[in-house]
């Protein structure tokens, strides 16, 4: 449980991180974010692929396995059709600080809480590399995304040390989720398998549909492919250094 905890903690608070820069910067290059978002993708892919889906069907089966992936794209598309949410071409605009903008942070806090599941799902099974896996895999996406909310925080006139706050608070959420997935997962025990694959389905929808079409919209698609590549084959390296 301890390191579920600390995994979890260590893996949503990686927005502060992400966002420590908008101290001493105001944007990003965008072929900079494009790489950044590809290696993110990267990672995440690989997790999904290489951990979370063959760990599933090991804990439940092929069958828990599909419903599980299905389940998990479907409750992100809804959350992506109903909810507006923040992408990261949008870092670099000038926002006002109203109601839309808090409604976009309330989005993001919502749209990080599959993340947190994802991460204490993971913990909870029976592979222990596969928590440490996946809590590295999530941790290395929110960086980019605490980076970009901060900068669209800061444009919408908001000061940076209520910006950083912000931040906090969706990392804060996004914990506070793993830790539900967690105990969920040990009160439910023979779900284990669905909520991983539930995970797996989540972090692809979240890559395929967000992360990548982000990655190739600035021209500078040749070198993030090359990025994402980079990021599949970091992730597999530390799957097999964690056994």
């Amino acid at each position: 449980m301890a390191s579920a905890l600390l995994g979890s903690f260590i893996s949503a608070m990686a927005t502060l991180l992400g966002a420590a820069p908008v101290f001493f910067i105001q944007s990003l290059s965008e072929k900079w974010k494009d790489w950044l978002v590809a290696f993110s993708a990267g990672i995440m892919v690989s997790a999904s692929t290489f951990g979370l889906m063959p760990q599933a069907v090991e804990e439940s089966g092929i069958l828990s396995l599909v419903f599980g992936v299905l389940l998990g794209l479907l409750v992100l598309d809804l959350i992506e059709n109903n909810i507006p949410h923040i992408h990261v071409e949008q870092g670099s605009r000038t926002w006002s600080f109203d109601a839309k903008s808090l409604l976009v942070i309330i989005a993001l806090i919502i749209h990080n809480i599959p993340e947190g599941l994802s991460t204490g799902f993971s913990y909870a099974s029976r592979n222990e590399a596969l928590g440490p896996m996946v809590a590295i895999s999530i941790g290395v996406q929110n960086i980019p995304e605490g980076l970009v909310l901060a900068i669209f925080l800061i444009h919408s006139k908001v000061s940076k040390r209520i910006a950083f706050f912000v931040v906090f608070l969706t990392g804060f959420m996004e914990a506070v989720a793993a830790v539900g997935g967690y105990v969920a997962a040990h009160l439910v025990a023979g779900w284990i398998g669905v909520g991983l694959a539930f995970a797996a389905g989540a972090m692809l929808f979240i890559s395929y549909k967000e992360l990548i079409p982000e990655s190739h919209g600035h021209g500078y698609e040749r070198s993030s492919t090359y990025s994402f590549i980079c990021g599949m084959l970091v992730m597999v390296s530390i799957g097999y250094l964690l056994g």
